[in-house]
């Protein structure tokens, strides 16, 4: 998966590059056949207005054709917050893709459960 990287607030080094992009490439084994077109991820260094601390936060933004499937998360230490995000966008593809598959399902399984002589609506 090709992985656009954006650090706000903080530098991107060399090892955080090849950090967030080991974690991606472990979700492709979940994506299966679906098209990635765009894998954004951004990692920041929030504001210290509201919290003490350096607090970081990781957002990926992965596009599926006319599906976004988005997750952010924070966390006191960097590499801990892209560990968050990466186990949590994992959860929202097995449901996207559970999702998708549930849908396909329903319209074969309609197909062979059409019942002669009742109206087009009332159809099993």
């Amino acid at each position: 998966m090709k992985l656009n990287i954006k650090a706000t607030n903080l530098e991107l080094t060399p090892k955080l590059k090849d950090y967030a992009q080991l974690k991606m490439d472990m979700l492709d084994k979940y994506l299966g056949k679906l098209k990635v077109i765009n894998a954004h991820i951004e990692v920041s260094k929030t504001s210290n207005h509201h919290l003490k601390g350096e607090i970081y936060s990781a957002e990926v933004n992965l596009s599926l054709g006319s599906d976004l499937l988005r997750v952010e998360k924070t966390e006191k230490d960097l590499f801990k917050a892209i560990d968050k995000v990466k186990d949590h966008l994992e959860l929202v593809i097995k449901k996207y893709k559970d999702k998708k598959i549930g849908r396909k399902k329903q319209k074969k399984i309609k197909r062979y459960f059409v019942i002669p002589g009742l109206p087009a609506g009332r159809q099993a």
